[in-house]
């Protein structure tokens, strides 16, 4: 039995750090980067833990207000 999970895409060095992509995972799944930054100084989202499942519902690629987040839906065998 399949199911649908989420893969979560962020282009880092576009990510200004601003955390609305945080507050909107209903997973709590992602997080700000603490010891990396990108070129522009910003701590960029990542993906806090792999083994927690993105559920592909897309909320933090929404309300990226740069447009950084690319959220795809794989199906898990």
């Amino acid at each position: 039995m399949s199911r649908n999970i989420g893969a979560i895409i962020v282009d880092t060095e576009r990510c200004k750090g601003c955390g609305l992509c945080v507050e909107a995972c209903p997973k709590g799944i992602l997080t700000l980067a603490t010891k990396k930054v990108n070129k522009k100084g910003y701590p960029y989202a990542v993906q806090t833990d792999e083994q927690q499942k993105c559920n592909g519902c897309a909320s933090c690629g929404i309300v990226c207000p740069d447009g950084c987040i690319s959220v795809y839906r794989v199906k898990e065998e």
